[in-house]
């Protein structure tokens, strides 16, 4: 056998675990077995700077897996939504971490690997709102978690080195599921991947990347953020954050730039992306100068032509996203209440499907508020409509889509929230009190955020045992969509004014705009 329990009588103690490049030691913590920080490739500092992930070396004796490994360097500056707490330092960023009911290879259960979100420019495994505890008991399956380079480290397009070194990241995590979660109780031919946000966006990626192939075989993208960059935009962002570090955007010269100093060039650019909304389009108006790069290698193409092409046709899929996505934002921000007209017109115009978006929203909302119509057209140009043609790509592919919206309203915040972004996580995990969760739910959660928390759980596990969410799967003719609320339905799509603005879009990687 390739582990033990330590400490000899019941589930408490040490656990250890024998993988590829030597033994690892957990500890068991309320009937699960968990280890945290194994690394699964070098550290990629030194001479593995901006390059693709490298095999770890082998270990002698068993390697202490009690801590979460660092996180990579990060912008933190989305209010509220850090996700590095209480970390430990160092540059070891690339680890996983598993929880198992059961760490006997002979025990072969579905594994589901988390990852997070974060607008590619923040985010950490060993935030505890992404304690997996209650999904592994809950739904008796194996979760893996990890990180990956994010921001200028993970997706900055640098002349010298590899485009997406973050989606290689995962990639390279999904490799040591497949080559070591057996040792842990998981079987490597039932992998789910699971993500929010820039972590399904991610997802999107990974089912259009042909060096992802076969590494799963179901995913679930919780919200996916539908932003991907073209060669020359990314290059371009890349340029301004570079100059404002006093450099070139090549390995050459950013390599002698600590890392914890180009995460700050990249966070001056990003409080003046406005300034560069001649050249960046709508990119200019978001949170981030960071996402995935449509470069013809690593991502050939965007992931909407990539699925109905067929490339994922062998995976199957659950899709969703939240009503009220950009609410979080705006009250974050302080805006929430106090946009006005003009505001509400410079968001029509920039995210607004063609020229003429701004008259064809007002059209399709007359009654809509300025607040309302200026979140709406955020929320639909940035999750809601990349979502559903996700779903008709899929379809269009052969492959097969499970829909959802998730519109319970959260209580927290005062009850302005609704069902904004981030609602998803602190359900999915159970984690209410850590992260999103106190200030999307309250202090004390009502019992119905309880149901409804376990009932999506459920449909996760679920999916993740069966490939069955407990709903039809979604088609263009009859779009049946699970609606998570209190009580649940399956209805027709429910943002037909939303989706009848975006038909005729065609989602792909963003351009460069020369005046």
């Amino acid at each position: 056998m390739n582990l033990e329990e330590t400490s000899g009588v019941g589930r408490s103690g040490e656990v250890q675990a024998r993988i590829a490049p030597g033994a690892v030691r957990g500890r068991w913590e309320g009937g699960l077995a968990v280890f945290r920080g194994v690394p699964f490739a070098r550290p990629p500092v030194g001479e593995d700077r901006f390059a693709a992930p490298r095999p770890v070396p082998a270990w002698d004796g068993a390697r202490e897996a009690f801590a979460f490994g660092p996180p990579p360097p990060q912008d933190v500056g989305i209010p509220g939504r850090s996700g590095v707490l209480e970390a430990s330092a160092g540059d070891g960023w690339l680890t996983v971490n598993v929880w198992s009911p059961e760490p006997d290879p002979a025990a072969r259960r579905p594994v589901m690997v988390w990852i997070y979100g974060g607008a590619y420019k923040l985010g950490f495994s060993g935030s505890p709102g992404y304690d997996a505890h209650q999904i592994a008991a809950d739904g008796d399956v194996v979760v893996v978690s990890f990180n990956y380079r994010v921001g200028i480290e993970g997706f900055a397009h640098i002349a010298g080195a590899p485009a997406n070194r973050g989606l290689l990241d995962q990639v390279a995590a999904l490799e040591w599921v497949r080559d070591n979660i057996a040792a842990f109780g998981g079987d490597p031919e039932r992998v789910t991947v699971f993500g929010e946000s820039a972590g399904a966006g991610s997802i999107a990626a990974l089912l259009a990347m042909p060096r992802a192939a076969g590494l799963f075989r179901r995913a679930i993208l919780q919200s996916p953020a539908g932003i991907f960059f073209s060669d020359a935009l990314a290059a371009d962002i890349a340029a301004a954050i570079a100059a404002a570090a006093g450099q070139r955007a090549t390995v050459e010269d950013l390599s002698l730039v600590d890392p914890y100093q180009l995460v700050d060039a990249g966070a001056v650019v990003t409080t003046k992306m406005r300034e560069h909304a001649d050249r960046w389009g709508p990119v200019a108006h978001t949170i981030s100068p960071f996402a995935p790069v449509v470069d013809g290698d690593v991502l050939p193409v965007a992931p909407w032509e990539a699925l109905a092409a067929g490339s994922a046709r062998d995976v199957e899929l659950i899709i969703g996203h939240n009503r009220d996505e950009c609410r979080l934002f705006t009250v974050l921000a302080g805006q929430h209440g106090h946009v006005g007209q003009d505001d509400a017109a410079v968001a029509l115009r920039a995210f607004g499907p063609g020229p003429d978006g701004e008259r064809a929203y007002r059209a399709a909302f007359p009654d809509a508020s300025a607040g309302q119509l200026h979140e709406l057209v955020q929320t639909d140009w940035l999750f809601r409509m990349p979502t559903l043609h996700l779903a008709d790509a899929q379809n269009a592919g052969g492959g097969r889509a499970h829909l959802y919206e998730l519109t319970w309203p959260a209580p927290g915040g005062d009850g302005v929230l609704g069902a904004c972004h981030g609602l998803d996580g602190p359900l999915v995990f159970g984690t209410f009190a850590a992260h999103l969760g106190p200030l999307l739910l309250g202090p004390e959660p009502p019992a119905e955020a309880r149901t409804l928390a376990a009932r999506i759980r459920g449909a996760w596990t679920d999916f993740a045992s069966t490939g069955d969410p407990g709903w039809p799967a979604y088609d263009p003719e009859r779009r049946l969509t699970q609606v998570f609320d209190a009580p649940p339905t399956v209805t027709p799509y429910p943002e037909e004014k939303s989706r009848a603005l975006w038909r005729d879009h065609v989602f792909s990687a963003l351009p460069l705009l020369v005046p």
